[in-house]
């Protein structure tokens, strides 16, 4: 239709061009002198006149001098007959060439058939374009329950297992899956079935879709991937409707995979009163159960979905027989990580000082998108200063951006302001370097960075998976380094330890009511956390406690934080020199990195304790 379109547009536009042509030549032309009847009978009378050719109604008069005249007769009657009503004989006639000649091709085009097409093909091009449109809106009338799968393009940007750093497991779980769509006969002969579905687990970043990706590549099988949310319209059952189609495509292009991202926004768990029973998204679950493992089991279709909220998706969906295995993908480890550091620098020029071990030392808790990101704005910060390779400097900067956001140089604080900034941050390295089961300090900094005045870099010597009782004390006895280092210094507190309370706070919590690591309310976990579905996110628990155990709890979490706090009180105390030495550091030069921050305390012997 778009082809017809335009083909009657160049057909028009080239007509249009065409008579402006002819009508530029013949105006550019030199017109003759125009003669009126009577004066042509008059010289016809006197012989000045060597011949006549008429055209239509325009006679061209050549005289015996050479000269061109044009006339005009009736346009009623002949010529002939014209000039006889004007005294012209007949016989004068005969000596003179008289002609007559008809409209040619271009002309017939040019005075007869352009201005009477050229209406027609534009009333017609209105006529195509509205009943296009109506044609338009009726075909989507009836689409809705027709589902918008894209084809992944093997071809085009081919991922393979091999191109993905870490995610052994991961890969090792899909590899069976792609060998089982490319050899099914090793597998059924001996009496393996094909698995259902595959659900891929893991927090944002670690690169789930990537890997679906990967296994488009590798299986070289149509491969037709969507989103879950495409699936709700506001109209009931279009859903459902589509999902069928889904699988009616897929199961015609068999063996073949569907890829279905972040299912949770449509796999949540059923009967929650949120929409009653026929909500729309709830019709579109069902559908995708019945299709998975219903009375039709002859299917050679692997259905792929993505998730970070497993803990929200219906038991159904999870059953074996639809989602028989479920693959977690965890965060990178520090070998992991400096794979995916590898992987990401390809293409860009970096230092030869550039130790990309030390840069996954620094990220722990980086998913493979934030590292994806920490290369590319190290490469943006490399150009913006003009430099052709990127430094080791730049790397470590982009750290900090994508942990906290953009420095913020520009913004201007009194002297007395960024006082109490490099005191409160002098107290929270303090601490850390004091304590036995805290983290190492990495860097301060007074320079502000997002909503951050400051912040004190703390990083693992290694990969931590689990954490000890005495590691949570400490870190809650670092986070109140700074409100202490205040209240020792200036004698009163600011509200730059707002976000250090809260965090406190949070940690002993989770220490008392979540862990059990209460010394008088012992191993226990107090209250029930629920999701609200709908939301997606914790935000209330259940009292499975009494009014007098939830006193205790509150007590308890009290004397966990005055515990601490009193800890942080006697570190900053004790070592006032120190604290005094790092703040003065920090106000003349903003930024400590690790070595210097070392070699500083160093000079005063400072032992680290540990909390009991």
């Amino acid at each position: 239709m778009k082809n017809l379109s335009k083909k009657l547009i160049i057909v028009i536009v080239f007509f249009v061009l065409l008579a402006i042509a002819f009508s530029s030549v013949e105006m550019n032309g030199e017109k003759p002198k125009q003669l009126s009847l009577n004066a042509l009978a008059q010289k016809i009378g006197t012989g000045e006149v060597k011949s006549i050719e008429v055209s239509g109604n325009d006679v061209n008069v050549v005289l015996n001098s050479g000269d061109k005249v044009l006339a005009q007769k009736e346009a009623e009657s002949g010529l002939v007959e014209t000039l006889k009503n004007y005294g012209v004989d007949p016989k004068q006639l005969q000596s003179i060439d008289v002609s007559v000649k008809g409209p040619g091709g271009t002309q017939y085009w040019l005075e007869i058939l352009i201005p009477t097409l050229l209406p027609l093909i534009v009333i017609a091009i209105i006529f195509f374009w509205l009943f296009r449109q109506a044609k338009t809106g009726a075909n989507q009338a009836f689409s809705f329950g027709k589902i918008n799968a894209r084809l992944f393009a093997v071809s085009r940007d081919r991922i393979l297992f091999k191109d993905i750093a870490g995610l052994k497991e991961a890969k090792e779980e899909l590899r069976e899956v792609v060998d089982f769509l490319k050899n099914p006969k090793k597998f059924l002969d001996i009496g393996a079935k094909i698995p259902r579905g595959v659900l891929l687990i893991g927090y944002p970043g670690t690169g789930k879709t990537l890997l679906a990706r990967a296994v488009a590549g590798e299986s070289n099988v149509p491969f037709l991937h969507i989103s879950a949310s495409e699936f709700v319209e506001m109209f009931v059952g279009v859903g459902a409707s589509r999902v069928r189609d889904l699988f009616q495509t897929a199961k015609r292009a068999a063996p073949a995979i569907i890829f279905i991202d972040e299912i949770d926004a449509v796999g949540r768990e059923r009967g929650t009163g949120l929409g009653g029973g026929h909500d729309e998204r709830e019709q579109t679950l069902n559908q995708i159960l019945v299709e998975m493992d219903g009375f039709d089991r002859d299917t050679n279709v692997i259905v792929i979905a993505a998730t970070n909220r497993p803990d929200v998706l219906d038991a159904a969906l999870l059953r074996p027989g639809r989602f028989d295995r479920r693959v977690m993908l965890d965060m990178p480890d520090i070998q992991d990580r400096k794979a995916v550091l590898e992987i990401h620098s390809e293409g860009k020029p970096l230092d030869k000082d550039v130790d990309l071990r030390t840069i996954a030392v620094r990220t722990p808790g980086f998913s493979g998108a934030d590292l994806a990101n920490l290369m590319n704005e190290a490469a943006i910060l490399a150009a913006r200063r003009n430099k052709k390779i990127v430094s080791q400097a730049e790397i470590i900067h982009s750290i900090e951006k994508v942990m906290l956001g953009p420095e913020r140089r520009s913004r201007v604080i009194s002297e007395r302001e960024k006082k109490i900034t490099a005191y409160h941050e002098a107290g929270h390295a303090l601490v850390s370097a004091a304590l036995k089961d805290a983290d190492p300090v990495h860097k301060i900094s007074i320079v502000s960075r997002g909503f951050a005045g400051g912040y004190t870099l703390k990083l693992p010597t290694e990969e931590r998976r689990l954490k000890t009782r005495a590691q949570f004390l400490a870190e809650l006895a670092v986070a109140f380094g700074g409100y202490a280092s205040e209240l020792q210094e200036f004698k009163d507190i600011t509200t730059g330890s707002s976000s250090d309370i809260q965090q406190a706070t949070d940690i002993a919590h989770d220490l008392v009511a979540r862990y059990g690591m209460s010394e008088k309310l012992g191993p226990r976990a107090f209250g029930k956390h629920s999701d609200l579905v709908f939301l997606g996110r914790e935000i209330s628990s259940a009292r499975d406690y009494s009014e007098s155990v939830g006193t205790k709890i509150d007590e308890e979490i009290s004397a966990v934080i005055q515990k601490t706090l009193g800890m942080a009180k006697k570190i900053v105390l004790g070592n006032k020199e120190i604290l005094d030495a790092i703040a003065k550091e920090l106000i003349e030069k903003e930024t400590i990195e690790h070595e210097e921050f070392n070699k500083l305390i160093k000079n005063f012997n400072l032992k680290p304790i540990a909390i009991k």
